[in-house]
């Protein structure tokens, strides 16, 4: 688990670079229209940095609370304007610049997603390979013929070479109430399809893992008990054991993989254990004090040994997702505008009540996964910057007051209005937007706040 302190700095980063991307958007559409930018700022506040540009007097700014961030054009709305600078006010440009301007931030944000899905599928997006371990008795995917050793190659139509995949598409279907059919290769080599129905698995998202709602587990390579690396000076150590011992039976019970042997470890606090080994051709009894832990407030076993990975154990098990330049662009446009819609879905139907507001996810659960992503490694905290920067684009775009999709839809009254919109009415969509806006955060902190003390 990443530390308190990494996972704030790769909230923050990840903000930075969403915020900066967004507002980017509306900056660089602006000067290229012709409307005169006077600050750039990311985060709000105290400024911590602030430069002026030599060429276009604009000022930019990295603000101390980093929240947000704001583009401030040149508006007779909030202060006097120059007469000869009237043609770069932004109020007095024509509606389809004023749009452009708006748009130009969620758009951004959808780009950015592009280029980095762009960027996996070119340089390869590794995986495992969706194996079924175990289905459990009486699910769902039991009755509609899941078994294990059955792989799945496409859900609908959509192919799944991993895992991540999968699990994405059966998400993204289950919002559609409909019968969902899944095709498998079964572990006799037959290509089948199996047919999940659509109701229940709009349930089924709402519960957590939606693998474990389905009743599917993921198949996985059995590590053998063997010892690997051992650390000194712990039980492992102290009772003898060697890199490369394989342990048989303990207190007489036989240990058929790694896993099973970790399970009796983290039970026997503190106890002595018999161990038979086999080392070298020969096997030996060994005496083994356990060590002690705290863990969630109860004291479990360790030993201070690692397994001893076989080589090539995981081949079978691992896909990988790599296209060329020119294919990876469709892919990857496809892939966001999917999501896009899979957003607006899950919206709906929260609205509407069909979905719980525990798909919520606020500050909270965003920094703990930016730290999580983080510590996997680039590909992973890349992902969840593209699903942010879509979520950000799609929330930008509700006609909420205040939001960029606020001030389209004003725009739209103005264009069946034929004049701008009354500016008390601006105000006070303002102020109902704010209302919402403040909502819907306490509402995301309780969330996450609930589900920390789950």
């Amino acid at each position: 688990m990443p530390s308190f302190l990494f996972t704030i700095a790769s909230f923050i980063v990840a903000l930075g670079i969403l915020i900066t991307v967004h507002e980017f958007g509306h900056f660089w559409v602006a000067r290229r229209l012709g409307v005169k930018v006077l600050r750039f700022s990311i985060g709000f506040g105290r400024p911590l940095w602030r430069r002026t540009g030599r060429v276009d007097g604009t000022e930019y700014v990295i603000a101390a609370i980093p929240l947000g961030g704001y583009v401030k054009m040149l508006d007779e709305r909030e202060g006097p304007v120059p007469r000869e600078e009237l043609g770069r006010a932004f109020n007095r440009q024509p509606l389809k610049i004023r749009s452009a301007i708006v748009v130009a931030g969620p758009l951004f944000n959808f780009l950015f997603a592009i280029l980095a899905f762009w960027l996996i599928f070119v340089t390869g997006d590794e995986g495992t390979r969706p194996l079924v371990g175990s289905v459990a008795g009486d699910s769902i995917a039991w009755q509609a013929g899941f078994r294990p050793g059955d792989e799945l190659l496409a859900v609908a139509d959509r192919p799944t070479p991993t895992w991540e995949t999968a699990v994405y598409a059966l998400l993204r279907e289950s919002v559609e109430d409909r019968d969902l059919p899944v095709r498998v290769r079964d572990s006799g080599g037959d290509v089948q399809v199996r047919l999940l129905p659509g109701q229940r698995l709009a349930r089924l998202a709402e519960e957590g893992s939606i693998l474990d709602g389905i009743g599917l587990s993921p198949k996985r390579p059995t590590l053998p008990p063997v010892i690997g690396r051992i650390v000194p000076g712990e039980a492992a150590q102290r009772a003898g054991l060697r890199e490369g011992d394989r342990v048989l039976r303990v207190d007489g019970r036989a240990v058929a993989s790694w896993s099973a042997l970790v399970e009796i470890v983290r039970d026997s606090p503190g106890r002595t254990l018999q161990l038979q080994v086999e080392r070298d051709g020969e096997r030996l009894t060994l005496p083994l004090t356990v060590g002690v832990r705290e863990a969630d407030g109860r004291r479990i076993g360790r030993i201070g040994a690692g397994v001893q990975v076989p080589e090539g154990l995981y081949d079978d098990y691992r896909a990988e997702l790599r296209l060329g330049p020119v294919e990876a662009v469709g892919a990857a446009t496809a892939k966001t505008w999917d999501m896009s819609l899979f957003m607006l879905r899950m919206l709906g139907r929260m609205l509407t009540g069909e979905a719980s507001v525990k798909n919520l996810s606020g500050p909270i659960s965003i920094a703990q996964t930016a730290g999580r992503t983080a510590s996997y490694g680039v590909v992973y905290f890349l992902k969840f910057l593209a699903l942010v920067s879509i979520s950000l684009g799609v929330l930008n775009l509700l006609p909420v007051p205040v939001l960029d999709g606020g001030h389209l839809f004003f725009f739209l009254l103005e264009a069946l209005r034929g004049s701008p919109v009354p500016e008390e009415w601006q105000l006070q969509g303002q102020r109902i937007g704010i209302a919402i806006l403040l909502a819907l955060m306490g509402l995301a902190f309780y969330v996450d706040i609930a589900r920390l003390l789950e």
